[in-house]
């Protein structure tokens, strides 16, 4: 490919600056390089969000919840041989932690209110090495969840507490509906609480609907035995989940299955991957609309530089010459618009990201804000598009240049 002599790039530059006569020239230039600007910055800052998202709710996500779950495939009386389970799936390969849980849906009352609630029995140790969910504690201690003052301890969501009226230390009222069964049919188990932790996760419905507490005070709620639910696998790369979830499967026998984070998220992931795509095509589209900018300059100069391109082929310009002139200028221009919106884009996400200046409704977004989350990667491939489409407008004005005749154009002046 040949190497653009000075002689090129002080042209194309000249074709850029306009006279006084050719100012229209000029401010489409600036126009054709705010095209671009702007498309590559609202491309940037568009996937910064969308990657804000999808990566603040999966390590909320994953911060409150396990990798994989292991489960009965029937609804049966729960997993009685957990202890023995839970010590095989701790020695598979890329298994950090497991741990037993019983889960239960409880009515929880308090002095302001009632509210239906995830009431989840955990081993306390076990619990921190699977999830994150309780290192975020507001006030209290896990500590407690066996006894506090005569009551076993209760550890609620940030939000749950608030919305109930339930402060550290106050006594709270959990109905099960599972409950006991009599001779006249279930009846619901009623047993109190004493709040020893207050948790904030940061994710909203976690804060607004879980409650944690002893695995032996759930068994005791519903009274079942010794048994759970559910183990809780946390492993070393959450992406190899499937293929651990399905080796885990086999290993537990045929009576259990196994489901990992990107299944129970799917619809979640999914629509988050989609939004992401139709977002690039559609803020895309800007940088064609900054294309046809350039594309317009480009052949307005051809048009008003006839006799200049003349002089400069009949003084020896190449025809190849003339054509990187013009794609010269495509180029300047594709250039100066991506470095200035990946400038501001970048500054941007920065900015709004650190001092959360887009707010959000946490009953409806599950964040309090929205977050701006920038890759370089990104970066990479939007400058990329943008200096081919850059490119690509050039070829037609630039193929029109060199089609000039110098002795046509040259013999009425």
């Amino acid at each position: 490919m040949p190497v653009l002599s000075r002689f090129e790039l002080f042209v194309a530059g000249r074709y850029l600056r306009a006279r006084r006569r050719e100012k229209v020239i000029s401010v489409i230039t600036v126009i054709s390089v705010a095209g671009v600007a702007a498309g590559v910055m609202a491309l940037l800052i568009s996937l910064a969000v969308n990657n804000g998202f999808r990566n603040t709710l999966q390590r909320d996500l994953l911060g409150a919840t396990a990798h994989i779950n292991i489960l009965e495939k029937h609804a049966g009386e729960g997993i009685a041989d957990w202890p023995s389970l839970v010590a095989k799936i701790a020695k598979a390969p890329h298994v950090i932690a497991a741990a037993p849980v019983l889960y239960d849906v409880v009515l929880v009352s308090g002095p302001a209110s009632s509210k239906s609630a995830v009431l989840k029995g955990i081993i306390p140790a076990d619990e921190l090495r699977t999830s994150d969910a309780l290192r975020h504690l507001k006030s209290g201690t896990l500590h407690g969840l066996s006894d506090v003052n005569g009551l076993p301890g209760i550890v609620l969501g940030a939000r749950l507490a608030q919305d109930l009226g339930l402060p550290l230390n106050a006594v709270v009222t959990v109905i099960s509906p599972e409950g006991t069964l009599t001779p006249f049919g279930p009846e619901p188990s009623i047993r109190r609480f004493r709040v020893s932790g207050i948790f904030e996760s940061g994710f909203y419905d976690f804060d607004d609907n879980w409650a944690y507490t002893s695995l032996q005070s759930v068994q005791n709620l519903l009274s079942v035995g010794n048994v759970v639910n559910s183990i809780e696998v946390r492993l070393d790369d959450m992406y190899l989940a499937p293929q651990v979830g399905r080796q885990l499967q086999k290993l537990a026998g045929p009576d259990y299955a196994a489901t990992n984070w990107e299944q129970q998220n799917r619809q979640l992931l999914d629509a988050l991957r989609m939004e992401r795509a139709v977002t690039a095509i559609t803020i895309g589209l800007i940088e064609l609309v900054a294309a046809l900018n350039i594309l317009i300059t480009l052949t307005m100069v051809v048009l008003t530089k006839y006799k200049d391109i003349a002089v400069l082929m009949s003084m020896g310009a190449t025809r190849a010459q003339i054509r990187r002139i013009f794609i010269l200028q495509g180029a300047i221009i594709g250039v100066v618009g991506t470095a200035i919106g990946l400038s501001i884009g970048y500054t941007l996400c920065y900015f709004a990201d650190k001092y959360r200046w887009i707010r959000l409704d946490e009953t409806v977004y599950a964040l309090s804000f929205v977050p701006f989350e920038p890759r370089r990667w990104d970066g990479v491939w939007i400058a990329a598009a943008a200096l081919a489409v850059s490119l690509l407008a050039t070829l037609y004005p630039a193929r029109n240049a060199t089609r000039i005749a110098p002795v046509e154009v040259l013999r009425y002046e």
